[in-house]
């Protein structure tokens, strides 16, 4: 089985608000169709989610915030969301929504749930996941990323692979000579010393795939706007990006 995560700046102009990049989801969309095993996809905010969880001021811990912020983040989340599923269907994907809330429980997810996300791709369904505002209880609120959902799944589910489709190239250890970081198990840079070539979000998709693998899985960083690279990861066929091998 495979993960893919769609993050925001993909899918996502980052620059408007609620402004999605359709055609770039449709080309990515297309491609999905020639994976001949079970995968699941999973996609951040950008801005649409990720815009209005800024503009209200919510993060990853949980808090009492604003609770018309965090039906604004929701409801955004549900409109992008959207978008992806209308694009799956007409690309004869069969995408099945499945909310955070189905499968977490305050920030803890909820085993059985998760293991029967696997089922559920098995069927010849696409199971379609994303981040989201989530209620934590005693009126306490959190943003759970999409970034933070791929480990979560990959905990339970142990993909063969788990792909980050971004809007660059990949990782790079020197801006200069823009070195691609292709084997984390030999080179083990750490996080704080990897050039940074896109906002925060890069720093956080980072600590992730090192969490994931660290579960001996692989995991690949690759450029959306190529999406035929996400096939040729799978493949591991002339592979461009960056590999953060599992150790």
């Amino acid at each position: 089985m495979i993960l893919i995560k769609l993050g925001g700046s993909i899918i996502t102009n980052k620059e408007k608000p609620h402004s999605a990049r359709k055609s770039t989801i449709d080309k990515i969309a297309k491609i999905l169709r020639k994976i001949n095993e079970p995968f699941v996809v999973v996609h951040g905010g950008g801005s649409f989610g990720h815009y209005w969880s800024v503009k209200y001021n919510m993060h990853t811990r949980p808090a009492m915030y604003n609770q018309h912020g965090v039906a604004v983040v929701k409801n955004s989340m549900v409109s992008l969301n959207k978008i992806i599923l209308d694009s799956f269907l007409k690309n004869s994907l069969n995408p099945y929504c499945l909310p955070a809330a189905d499968f977490m429980s305050g920030n803890m997810p909820i085993i059985k749930k998760v293991k029967e996300i696997e089922n559920i791709a098995k069927s010849n369904l696409v199971p379609v996941t994303f981040g989201d505002a989530m209620w934590y209880g005693k009126k306490k609120s959190y943003i759970l990323s999409g970034d933070k959902i791929m480990t979560i799944l990959a905990k339970t589910l142990r993909p063969r692979l788990s792909i980050f489709v971004l809007n660059v190239d990949g990782v790079f250890s020197d801006l200069k000579t823009r070195n691609l970081i292709y084997d984390m198990k030999n080179q083990k840079p750490q996080v704080s010393k990897i050039a940074m070539d896109v906002t925060g979000g890069m720093k956080r998709k980072i600590e992730e795939a090192i969490r994931i693998s660290r579960l001996g899985l692989d995991v690949f960083f690759v450029n959306g706007n190529k999406p035929q690279r996400i096939v040729d990861a799978i493949k591991r066929k002339k592979f461009e990006g960056t590999l953060f091998r599992g150790i």
